[in-house]
């Protein structure tokens, strides 16, 4: 059997305190892989340190883990992608077992979970609650999530890389990574593995708020994008229910003595109903254009081979 070549892949910024622990792991786990990291910027020693460490360097200029993320993907060419976060927080050691569970079930992503969590202030109740959260979402939206939507630490066959477009730019690029495997029903898995707090004079890039309303925004337009008939439908069926409560008393006063007294009200009542119909007929129509890209990216996907 032809032996898989395999890539890690570890997106960082100001890492130097935990990029060579990082990739020393790594190296351990994977002795035959080829590790990479892709420098966002960094203005400290993150560089030297994981070339000092035996890691490939690469440099992505414009800030963010999503364009991290594309570019990474777009250059890299290999059967097997492992991609991290290079502050030492995911367990190395298990990247063997996801890989293997990837070929043996030709899947096309594993999520590692963050079940084991060694430490509280590694993964704090706020995130908890922010990615339980988006989890149900994404479960209500598209009828199956994830345990963990968020994790950085993922396994992915070649066909789930050059298939999928990288659109996002910031952290919300795992959402938009989750919602790709989501819509178009690829095979998938998750394994626990376990979570470490950062060490000592590394710290996250993360803002729970600014980075959570970003996430929020990401499914918020993904929805719109990937189910516009339901998205549409729900704005038009609001417009429509407003309308009918305005227009109710209109409708028991012209009965009453045949005159419609309130010409504004009439006229905002039909207004809200013309939009409702609108946004129903929107949604038709642009769940027909999604379905014809989605169709062509089942292509793409399919036009590659599966792990073997």
């Amino acid at each position: 059997m032809k032996q898989q070549s395999v890539a890690v892949i570890l997106p960082c910024r100001n890492e130097e305190a935990a990029v060579g622990a990082t990739v020393t792991a790594f190296r351990a786990a994977l002795p035959h892989a080829a590790i990479y990291v892709f420098d966002n910027n960094s203005t400290d020693n993150t560089v030297n340190m994981a070339r000092a460490a035996g890691a490939i360097v690469r440099t992505e200029l414009t800030p963010g883990k999503g364009n991290v993320v594309r570019r990474s993907f777009a250059d890299i060419d290999a059967d097997v992608y492992v991609m991290a976060d290079g502050d030492a927080t995911y367990d190395a050691a298990a990247a063997p077992t996801m890989i293997q569970e990837l070929i043996e079930r030709q899947l096309d992503m594993v999520v590692g979970v963050r079940s084991a969590v060694a430490d509280a202030a590694a993964f704090r109740p706020g995130h908890r609650l922010g990615n339980a959260i988006l989890n149900g979402m994404l479960s209500h939206i598209f009828g199956r999530s994830f345990s963990d939507v968020l994790s950085g630490y993922r396994v992915f066959s070649r066909r789930f890389v050059k298939s999928f477009p990288a659109l996002s730019e910031g952290f919300e690029v795992e959402t938009e990574i989750s919602i790709h495997a989501l819509g178009l029903h690829m095979p998938v898995a998750e394994i626990g593995t376990a979570y470490k707090v950062r060490p000592e004079g590394s710290k996250s890039k993360l803002s729970p708020f600014r980075d959570g309303c970003r996430i929020l925004l990401a499914i918020l337009t993904l929805f719109r994008i990937e189910r516009p008939m339901l998205f549409f439908g729900i704005i038009g069926t609001l417009l429509g229910f407003v309308s009918i409560v305005i227009a109710v008393p209109l409708a028991v006063t012209y009965a009453e003595i045949g005159l419609v007294p309130r010409l504004p009200t009439a006229v905002l009542s039909t207004g809200l109903m013309i939009l409702a119909f609108l946004s129903f007929f929107s949604g038709m129509i642009l769940d027909t254009v999604v379905r014809g890209r989605r169709e062509l990216r089942r292509l793409a996907y399919l036009a590659l081979r599966p792990p073997e």
